[in-house]
């Protein structure tokens, strides 16, 4: 049974972070940001960028909607608000695919070959390039839907960081790789991964969006 729910908190999560992350299309921009860089440096780069990753969807996760709380946003108006901003990047996506990668392309500035190339680990190349706003809005929307009680919250907790961690391999791995995997996807290859990743936000949106309303609608009718 808590197998059954980490593995469910982990299909939740991971598709969620997938779609919005996009390593996949990130890897080719890495690509090009870092290309006056060696592959020795691109392999720091691409492991200190996962390490960073990681620490800003799991602080999300799991303090994210604690940290909104303080403010008097309610659980139910965080997974509404966030089913709906992860909805409508989704359309956006499906819509022009490729304005997410041009946008990530303006965000990330070519990495100065003179300079220290660790120093642009953490910025731009992982905030805002890699997990920037986006990432962080879908994380706390993903920690909002947790259980009530304390020992599913954990169980929910901890399928959702194996997703967190599953997607900080992938950014490794593409980041590493993203010399050959440019040369080999080509543009209409980004593109297609690009819808896919797109369709699959669309429904990890409604989700979140469900999970929001029926509590709310539930206590307007029975109170």
């Amino acid at each position: 049974m808590l197998i059954a729910s980490a593995a469910g908190a982990f299909l939740l999560a991971f598709p969620a972070l997938f779609s919005i992350v996009n390593p996949l299309a990130g890897a080719i921009i890495f690509n090009e940001v870092t290309a006056f860089q060696t592959h020795a440096e691109r392999v720091v780069l691409a492991r200190r960028v996962a390490a960073y990753s990681t620490i800003v969807m799991l602080v999300s996760l799991g303090a994210g909607s604690y940290i909104l709380s303080f403010f008097g946003i309610s659980l139910n108006a965080l997974r509404i608000a966030g089913g709906m901003f992860v909805s409508v990047r989704a359309f956006e996506m499906l819509s022009a695919p490729q304005e997410g990668t041009q946008r990530k392309q303006a965000e990330a500035a070519p990495v100065n070959p003179m300079a220290d190339p660790s120093g642009f680990a953490f910025f731009p190349l992982t905030l805002p390039f890699t997990t920037g706003p986006e990432t962080i809005a879908v994380a706390i929307s993903l920690g909002s839907v947790r259980p009530d009680r304390m020992a599913d919250r954990l169980v929910f907790l901890a399928g959702a960081s194996a997703a967190v961690l599953a997607m900080a391999v992938l950014i490794w791995i593409s980041y590493t790789t993203a010399d050959r995997f440019a040369a080999v996807l080509g543009a209409s290859g980004r593109n297609v991964v690009a819808r896919l990743a797109a369709l699959l936000l669309l429904g990890i949106g409604v989700q979140i969006v469900l999970s929001g309303v029926a509590p709310v609608l539930h206590q307007a009718l029975t109170g």
